[in-house]
């Protein structure tokens, strides 16, 4: 016949040999964590919170005050860092994709290259290729995440007559007035696996970006593959006729 025992338990919250032996056996339940364990816990993390954020506040002249009391690579990084963010908050007057019209590409492309860089996504005319709907959708995070570049979209056969759909998506790099870089299709990239690490490595190849830029997915990215120099693509104002060769 079975028969239940009683376990001496003098006080369950006590810190002592028989009852870590109890705990051990499950017969009284384990000690909850000690509060002022968690408090001090809770206070060297906001200590350490408010280490790393000390200067946030401070602008560059309080920082060259500074000077004695903080880590000279340190406040060096943090003046850099600063002028970073002054630098994109000022040039990010962009942040959309735009639509553009072949009468108005010269304006908008050729003329407003030459105060930043500006991409041209030339789209499918028919909207089924799904190279071309994947760069759509990649264009307009891109115009999000880095508003100080221009990103423009197009259908290929209003920007240039006859323009062979099977070189749809093409990405036309526009800086200084003139073109410096020509992606056909995203074949040059990743194809259909291509993702926004793949455009931001175009983007630092040609100089639209910086390889230490913060904004970027990750960090030290490399220049994408060097096939993708060389090639030079024809203005808007050409015509099929003229150039049939050059698009086969």
């Amino acid at each position: 016949m079975d028969m239940s025992v009683n376990v001496p338990i003098d006080d369950p919250k006590a810190d002592t040999e028989w009852n870590d032996i109890l705990r051990k056996h499950g017969i009284i339940p384990e000690k909850p964590p000690s509060p002022t364990l968690m408090i001090e816990e809770a206070i060297a993390n906001a200590r350490d919170h408010a280490h790393q954020n000390r200067l946030d506040d401070k602008d560059l002249e309080q920082l060259d005050e500074l000077e004695d009391d903080e880590d000279a690579e340190f406040l060096e990084q943090y003046r850099k860092r600063m002028a970073e963010l002054f630098t994109i908050s000022r040039t990010s007057v962009f942040n959309q994709v735009y639509p553009i019209q072949k009468p108005d590409y010269s304006r908008d492309v050729t003329d407003a290259s030459t105060h930043t860089f500006v991409l041209v996504h030339l789209t499918s005319s028919l909207g089924a290729n799904s190279e071309s709907r994947l760069l759509t959708e990649l264009w307009r995070e891109l115009a999000r995440q880095f508003g100080d570049i221009k990103f423009c979209e197009m259908k290929a056969d209003m920007c240039i007559e006859g323009y062979p759909e099977k070189n749809t998506p093409t990405i036309l790099v526009y800086h200084d007035g003139d073109i410096k870089r020509q992606v056909i299709t995203l074949g040059e990239l990743a194809g259909t696996k291509t993702g926004i690490r793949d455009l931001e490595k175009l983007l630092i190849d040609v100089g639209a970006l910086k390889g230490d830029d913060s904004r970027l997915s990750h960090s030290a990215l490399p220049a994408v593959n060097s096939s993708l120099t060389g090639r030079k693509a024809m203005p808007p104002s050409s015509t099929a006729e003229d150039d049939d060769d050059e698009w086969v």
